[in-house]
Parts: structure tokens; sequence; C-alpha cells
């Protein structure tokens, strides 16, 4: 399965430069001239790491890096800076960089950046993955089943999960039950593990 660089820099000479050092891997990289330009094909593109210069005319990285937090996509983002821009490095780590490379930059720089970048958006979409699938599982049960599952998560025993609920202690029993059915579990373990992966609060 291929994996994609998407090569955002308004110098034509750098996006040919690094086509051309990853002409030998497996690696597919799309160049793009301006971040614009890069936000606009977004619909288009495979998921994949982001090599993206600091410096552009008209809309810079960090307002880039802006745009996708509000679109949601966290593929990691290795930042392209000038020599002795650490500072401005810093700050594009705190707005979620995953790393930074100083121009002009040798070919191994590059490929061993990349490489923990795409370990990292392998990392994320597996573990979007999970999330999606125990939202799935969560939202069969009952209100009262993600009750009792929350008041578990919260560390209630059944005895006072029936009077946080008022309820009969037989009731709480049954909707433990059911809800362990419904989300295919054989543990309680494995039912808290589906509750914090899905991103369900406990109970209060």
């Amino acid at each position: 399965m291929p994996q994609y660089v998407h090569v955002v820099d308004d110098d034509r000479d750098v996006r040919r430069s690094i086509s051309f050092m990853l002409g030998t891997t497996e690696l597919q990289s799309r160049p793009f001239a301006s971040g614009m330009d890069f936000l606009d094909s977004l619909d288009e593109v495979e998921p994949g790491a982001i090599l993206l210069d600091i410096r552009m005319p008209e809309m810079d990285g960090f307002q880039v890096m802006a745009e996708l937090a509000k679109k949601g996509i966290d593929w990691p983002v290795i930042i392209m800076t000038g020599h002795g821009e650490v500072s401005v490095a810093v700050r594009a780590m705190k707005l979620g960089a995953v790393d930074f490379i100083e121009k002009p930059f040798e070919e191994e720089v590059l490929l061993g950046s990349l490489e923990r970048a795409l370990g990292l958006l392998k990392d994320r979409g597996e573990k979007a993955q999970r999330k999606r699938i125990a939202q799935e599982r969560i939202t069969a049960l009952t209100a009262r089943e993600r009750e009792v599952l929350q008041g578990l998560m919260a560390g209630l025993a059944n005895k006072m999960l029936a009077r946080r609920l008022d309820i009969s202690l037989r009731t709480v029993e049954m909707h433990r039950a059911n809800m362990m059915d419904r989300l295919q579990v054989g543990s309680l373990a494995e039912a808290l593990t589906l509750a914090v992966q899905a991103e369900l609060s406990p109970l209060e």
C-alpha cells in the first residue's frame, strides 16, 4: 500500500528537490505551490505526512496548520524552516507539528523524519478505527445500559449503582448483563476498554 507525502512550498526548486529525493523510495509525493492549493485539494488526496514550509506568501504554515485543526485533520506535519529559525519551529511544534527540518536538508534527514511521521499516521489511523468501532457498539446500548456502564467506569459497585440510579439491585444486574451481551464482551475489563476507546464519560 503506497504512503503519501504532501509537499507544500511556494519554492518550485524545493518541491522538485524533494520529489527527486523521494523518487528512489516507495513514497509518493504530491506537490502544492501554496497552502490554499493544498487545503482546496484535501477532499481529493489520501491521508499522508505533510511537509510544510512555514514562510509562504498569502497563507503561511501556521495558518495552514490552524485550518487543518479546524477541519479535524490530524495528519502529521513536518515543518520546513530556514536555517536558524528554531523559535519558529518551536512555535509550530506547540501547534502540533511532529518534527522540523532546516533547509537545506540532506536526504537521510528528510527520510528519517518522514519515517517517524508516517509511523505516527499509521498509529493515529488505527486508534481512530478502534474509536469508531467502540462508538458504534456503545451506540447500540439503551440509555439505562449506558448509565450502568458509566457508573462502572466511575468505580461504583452494583449496590451503589442501584442507589444512585434509584433502581433495584436485581435491575442493575439485569442491565449489566444485557450491556455485556450487547457490547459482545466477556469481561468487565473489555467493556471498560471499549468505553474508554469510545471516549465515554464516567458517571459524575
